[in-house]
């Protein structure tokens, strides 16, 4: 029988004093002990390093790297670089997990070997309430590579959902000096956007334990209007042109629209077109373009008319 799957909890601060130690203590409580607790704080000015020495510096679950002001991203490279486990999660420190998260993402990581990315719904606390996710169920989105690289979908959530094999993040967040300082912010989208065109399967399991706090400071929640901006979805591009010219991506792809779409266990209505947009788009003869299209909105229409069914 293999052994179970160990988690590297990656904890993000910057002066975040008031919140950290909730974030921490969290991911300590869960269920499903992480192998350790890395807390990264990125040159905080609120007292933030001398709290968490006196808080941690004792626990031999957590490991404190403190240093100089980076950014979000070099501060994800930085705690990834320590981590040991098998899966890592990144952890704002104004966010908080409830006790059963790693549970529920540990056994599906077990049960599914094929995934390499995990996503939750958030709960969202502090200044507002509701929730926020991709899908009402749990959903196996299968490979998201022409999704994202053709029409820049965003297949995740904020930082603190995020689950990934730690192999797969590090290929993730191997990124050059330049892009550190261009995404010192919302550098969850490397991580998003990063794992979909480097080929990771995607799964959505809506576990209700990631609180993401609204408290007027934080970046993801408040920067969704602003990334509709062109400025925004243009450094976006680029991100996501990046790590395509990487895996050497190139107009031939685009013949795989069909195939992509079929790695999708339950595909909406809203899938089968944006797929059926991707297959037009190919350079195969315009017949057998036309023929993938309409094979992927038939298919499509049977999915839908499946879940009205149920």
């Amino acid at each position: 029988m293999a052994a179970p799957l160990t988690f590297s909890i990656v904890v993000t601060n910057y002066n975040y004093r008031e919140f950290v130690a909730e974030a921490v203590d969290g991911a300590l409580a869960q269920t499903r002990a992480p192998h350790e607790v890395i807390v990264v704080d990125d040159g905080s000015t609120d007292g933030s390093p001398d709290y968490l020495r006196e808080r941690y510096g004792r626990d031999p679950r957590v490991k404190l790297l403190c240093g100089e002001n980076g950014g979000q991203l070099a501060a994800f490279q930085r705690g990834l670089a320590a981590a040991e486990g098998d899966l890592v999660c990144f952890l704002d420190a104004d966010d908080r997990w409830g006790v059963d998260y790693l549970r529920q993402v540990g056994e599906l990581f077990e049960s599914r070997k094929d995934i390499d990315f995990v996503f939750s719904d958030v709960r969202l606390v502090g200044n507002e309430a509701g929730v926020q996710g991709y899908a009402k169920e749990a959903t196996d989105l299968g490979y998201t590579v022409l999704g994202t690289w053709v029409h820049m979908r965003w297949y995740g959530a904020p930082t603190s959902a995020l689950a990934l094999r730690r192999r797969l993040a590090e290929r993730v967040l191997d990124l050059p000096g330049d892009f550190v300082a261009n995404w010192r912010i919302s550098a969850d989208n490397c991580l998003v956007f990063g794992a979909s065109i480097l080929g990771a399967k995607k799964y959505y399991l809506p576990t209700g334990h990631v609180d993401y706090r609204i408290h007027g400071r934080n970046g993801w929640w408040h920067e969704q209007a602003r990334m509709r901006e062109f400025a925004a979805q243009f450094r976006s591009r680029c991100l996501i042109n990046h790590y395509a010219e990487r895996v050497h991506l190139d107009t031939q792809a685009l013949n795989l629209a069909k195939a992509e779409f079929k790695s999708r266990a339950n595909p909406s209505w809203d899938d089968a077109r944006l797929y059926a947009d991707i297959a037009l788009r190919g350079s195969a003869p315009w017949w057998k373009r036309a023929e993938r299209a309409l094979a992927i909105l038939r298919h499509g229409l049977r999915a839908r008319r499946k879940k009205a069914g149920a």
